[in-house]
């Protein structure tokens, strides 16, 4: 094949000098518009799996870059007058320069053809080329020529960066925060040759204009940055290699991604790749990992077809569908690394103590978790087990055991909770004429001997019209209330969990079938009149609700004070207020499901108006040493919809009329709402308004074992976790995730102790089996 790379970055050489070693006839050319020692940056960095996974497909590249490279376990915080390290983390720093030249003197070797100091205007200029490969970059010509095909998304991010190098050298992966009157920067700093290292700085937009960063030169900038960094750099010196660029060289970093990254232009076959395709955030290192991985697949795909022309279409095609798998995890990762340093001022910064700010940048990707973390450093986790326990109220066993976060207690006015899990509300639509019976009995309390340390049954509906369906649970007439004492009653008596109930109101998703029936579906008899913001049906074939009157207001509002005061005199221990998922109250929360002109449409106060008048109400008639929560659909996931951003405004004004807990949900406001759905793809809600609203949150959505729990509650992005499905598979998810973690201070029901031995030791042996077939 003829074959010319564009671009004579990482990609473009990898790719060229791997396709060369496999099979020498290709002709290969790769063209490079700077010198060969023209670039920008400083070091490159990356982990020990992707070095060797460079071992496998070609040794001595690899040898090569080892033997030029600096090699670091320990990641070291200087966060408010303190340090902080913890090693086990493994990552490989080399200067950019020196990499390139590694890989153009392989290529060289292997007879791949070097063209520098050539500007490629367009792939025309390669006529011959079966194949020709766009690695030219984030500003690719090649992908802006043929835009319409790859479809690009690129979305320019808020902070500014400069990237500067330091003749000192680190022997960490130092992370610096540094406080000014107007606000945080953070130094990402990384040796990578024996004399230099990496020193690159961040900071929003805000306080990058607040110092006229945005007027200084290079040079008065690299000034600003010494004397801001002095303390770390210790009398050495900030320079620059991009002296080529006008103005400070701060920028700002784009996330790219493409629909497609193949494109056939009537000769050749145009593929993107590395930054062409994709970008991904410094925050973890990932842009060179993601550039040698595209290398390295799309040859495995040649190997796998063979190494001829006709095989390109197929090739690209099964290239693509591997790469985008791997490349959606890494940006997604990045995206959450990246995130977190943006907020980093306004969320973390100035209320988290260094040891869970330390935590909670070792966990900002959502790809390091608690367990992860114990396998890199054992010795630093612990003592911040330690640390998280006692700011917990737990005074050490004198057996030395230390609960993990989720098996910390947490208090909230007068409910005292002996862990942070939650079971959460989950509807089970069996009951009838919203009596709670024998099946609720058995459900909830097998959940509440299972070691969860709150239970909630599902929505319970505070009137006949308040149900989304027949089946559904309510307290509005003394019947129910006697059904719910015995169940009260038995979670208090026979087991230590808490119970709290959440009321709510279905609104225009009322009068529904059962789940199993027709999810969402309307009934085809029985229906009752719906009622809602505006008169939206939820569905095209549902019933059509009536935009709420003052007087359908005042009786709501009645119904929910009727039931409160129900569940009060039950002995409920916390109320909760379902304002999510499209029923009554989320309906005129959205924008989605609100268009009303009047004083309870609009904007945020408007349509927060009638939601904030029931929870005042049931607020007030709530007792006032039991907490309350409000459950939020934090993302409408749909043009038009609520953000997080104007979650957060809701829950800013929740807290004020006195909620103590804000439940984070998201979605099902409206039928064609598009989540991005993933492991704890919800956390990130709960995150922001902990942090930056600064009221005590839920986390929900896709947790589904104790390593998630500990993750979050450990970094501060939740104090609750409210856990769903699992609880529907496991009724003692709780007690077993303790056994699988190996904490032996959870406490089991006295009639099943006999089981919990030997539930242990088949875990043990499980776990000793797996050793030997490893």
């Amino acid at each position: 094949m003829r074959i010319v790379c564009i671009g004579g970055g990482p990609a473009g050489l990898y790719f060229a000098l791997l396709m060369k070693s496999r099979h020498p006839q290709h002709r290969i050319t790769v063209v490079e518009r700077n010198r060969p020692y023209d670039t920008f940056g400083w070091g490159v960095v990356f982990s020990d799996a992707t070095m060797q996974s460079m071992r496998q497909w070609d040794p001595k590249t690899a040898a090569s870059i080892e033997d030029a490279f600096n090699h670091w376990d320990d990641i070291e915080l200087v966060f408010k007058g303190r340090k902080i390290r913890t090693t086990g983390h493994g990552f490989v720093g080399i200067g950019r320069k020196k990499m390139l030249n590694i890989l153009q003197d392989r290529c060289v070797e292997l007879g791949v053809e070097l063209v520098f100091d050539r500007e490629v205007e367009s792939d025309e200029e390669f006529t011959d080329a079966d194949l020709i490969i766009s690695s030219d970059g984030v500003n690719s010509r090649m992908r802006a020529k043929y835009s319409e095909f790859y479809k690009p998304d690129m979305i320019i991010r808020p902070n500014r960066y400069v990237w500067l190098g330091t003749d000192k050298g680190f022997d960490a992966f130092t992370f610096d925060f540094r406080k000014t009157e107007h606000g945080w920067f953070q130094a990402h700093i990384y040796r990578f040759d024996a004399t230099t290292s990496t020193f690159i700085v961040e900071t929003t937009e805000d306080v990058f204009k607040a110092h006229g960063l945005d007027a200084m030169d290079q040079d008065q900038s690299i000034a600003f940055c010494e004397k801001l960094f002095a303390e770390t750099l210790d009398g050495h010196r900030l320079i620059t290699n991009a002296r080529h660029m006008r103005g400070s060289a701060w920028l700002n970093f784009g996330r790219l991604v493409c629909e497609k990254w193949s494109h056939f232009n009537g000769r050749s076959h145009v593929v993107l790749m590395g930054d062409s395709a994709h970008t991904a955030h410094f925050a973890i290192g990932s842009g060179t990992k993601l550039a040698i991985d595209d290398a390295i697949e799309l040859t495995r795909q040649f190997d796998i077809a063979g190494h001829e022309a006709s095989n390109i279409p197929a090739v690209l095609a099964a290239y693509e569908e591997v790469r985008r798998v791997d490349v959606a995890r890494i940006q997604n990762a990045a995206r959450n690394a990246m995130e977190w340093f943006e907020v980093v001022g306004t969320r973390y910064a100035d209320t988290l103590e260094p040891e869970q700010f330390m935590y909670s940048m070792l966990t900002r990707s959502q790809r390091i978790s608690h367990e992860n973390l114990r396998l890199r450093d054992k010795t630093w986790l612990e003592g911040y087990e330690r640390w998280f326990a006692e700011r917990s109220g737990v005074i050490s066993a004198p057996n030395g055991v230390v609960p993990p976060p989720m098996f910390t207690p947490f208090r909230v006015r007068n409910l005292a909770l002996r862990n942070r899990i939650i079971v959460s509300p989950m509807a089970m639509y069996s009951a009838v004429d919203g009596v709670p019976n024998d099946f609720h009995l058995v459900h909830l309390g097998a959940r509440a001997m299972g070691g969860a340390a709150l239970i909630f049954p599902e929505m319970t509906c505070v009137s006949p019209d308040a149900r989304i369906t027949p089946g559904c649970l309510g307290l509005w007439n003394d019947e129910q209330a006697q059904a719910w004492k015995r169940v009260v009653d038995f979670v208090h008596q026979a087991t230590p969990a808490r119970i709290g109930i959440q009321l709510g109101h279905a609104g225009r998703k009322g009068a529904t079938r059962v789940a199993w029936e027709g999810i969402d579906q309307p009934l085809d008899e029985g229906a009752w009149p719906l009622i809602s913001a505006s008169a939206i049906p939820y569905l095209e074939n549902s019933d059509c609700p009536r935009a709420m009157t003052r007087e359908d207001m005042d009786r709501v509002i009645a119904d929910f004070v009727a039931a409160a005061k129900r569940a009060a005199a039950l002995g409920f221990d916390i109320l909760e207020l379902h304002a999510a998922h499209g029923y009554l109250l989320s309906s005129f929360l959205s924008p989605l499901t609100n268009l009303r002109d009047d004083e309870y449409g609009g904007d945020h106060e408007g349509r927060a108006r009638f939601p904030l008048e029931v929870f005042r109400a049931i607020r007030a008639a709530w007792p006032e040493d039991r907490p309350t929560s409000v459950r939020l659909s934090t993302h409408d996931w749909c043009e038009g919809g609520n953000t997080p951003e104007d979650a957060a405004i809701f829950a800013a004004m929740f807290k004020e009329a006195g909620a103590d807990l804000i439940d984070c949900s998201s979605g099902q406001v409206v039928k064609d709402d598009k989540p991005v759905y993933g492991r704890l793809y919800q956390t990130p809600f709960s995150d922001k308004i902990r942090n930056e609203i600064r009221v005590p949150t839920i986390a929900v959505g896709a947790i589904s074992e104790a390593d998630h729990a500990n993750s979050i509650i450990a970094a501060g992005r939740a104090d609750l976790c409210a856990i769903a499905r699992p609880h529907l598979a496991d009724p003692s998810f709780v007690l077993h995730e303790a056994a699988k973690i190996g904490f032996a201070d959870q406490t089991w029901p006295k009639q099943y102790l006999s089981a919990r031995t030997q539930y242990e030791n088949n875990l043990a042996r499980a776990a000793a089996e797996a050793d030997k077939s490893r």
